[in-house]
């Protein structure tokens, strides 16, 4: 019992890693370096790999005898394996009923066994193409989301050119007529100006400030015009 060695299915608690790399060990480049890759054969979950195995491992490489073609079509073979395992199952009861302790029994498990392994191996084949099938789908997704927030965004801008539209088309037709008795009632301030005595050099800031005060009632006019629709 002491020379039995337990193999833990989950890796070691994070915190024994987190320990040695704090901001001070890593301040002062005591902390461990990272493992070089490994090119040898290692163990995990108590089974052995090699870094340049296949992701698929072929069936002759685990000692296995290949029951289909190299080149085959996957659904009919899983197909055909799905019913051989039935056929054996079935005779697998019959041999459990008339003569359970015979050779047969330990036959038709060990081809069960076969057949169960040969079917994981077809559905592993499987992974990339269902990989590239995921990623597909994920782009696809991704580019339906972008086409209908750009289309919710075109509804939303052509919505805003029409409230303006609306707005421009809602501006009365007569503005000279408006623009004309905003200047003359702002005429007689103009003339009481004029008449006061001035320096030449204050006439054009007198302008200014006429036209200031010109655009500052236009601009008033036009933002109770727009308060009002």
């Amino acid at each position: 019992m002491a020379d039995t060695q337990v193999v833990s299915s989950l890796p070691l608690p994070p915190a024994q890693y987190i320990a040695n790399y704090t901001d001070e060990r890593v301040a002062n480049g005591t902390a461990p370096n990272p493992p070089t890759p490994n090119e040898d054969q290692y163990n995990m979950f108590g089974r052995t790999f090699t870094p340049g195995d296949d992701i698929i491992r072929p069936l002759e490489s685990q000692g296995l005898k290949r029951l289909h073609p190299k080149h085959f079509d996957h659904k009919r073979e899983l197909k055909k394996i799905n019913h051989s395992i039935l056929v054996n199952f079935l005779d697998l009861l019959d041999v459990l009923i008339t003569s359970p302790g015979s050779g047969k029994r330990e036959e038709k498990i060990e081809d069960l066994n076969l057949l169960f392994i040969h079917m994981h191996h077809l559905i592993n084949e499987f992974r990339p193409h269902q990989a590239r099938e995921t990623l597909r789908v994920m782009m696809e997704v991704q580019k339906r989301q972008r086409l209908e927030t750009a289309e919710r965004f075109q509804k939303q801008l052509e919505k805003v050119t029409s409230i303006l539209q609306g707005c421009f088309s809602s501006l009365p037709d007569n503005m000279s007529n408006i623009d004309s008795k905003v200047a003359v009632k702002l005429e007689p301030e103009v003339a009481g100006l004029h008449d006061e005595p001035m320096e030449t050099n204050v006439l054009p800031q007198k302008e200014t400030e006429k036209d200031s005060v010109s655009f500052a009632d236009k601009d008033r006019l036009m933002c109770n015009l727009i308060d009002g629709l």
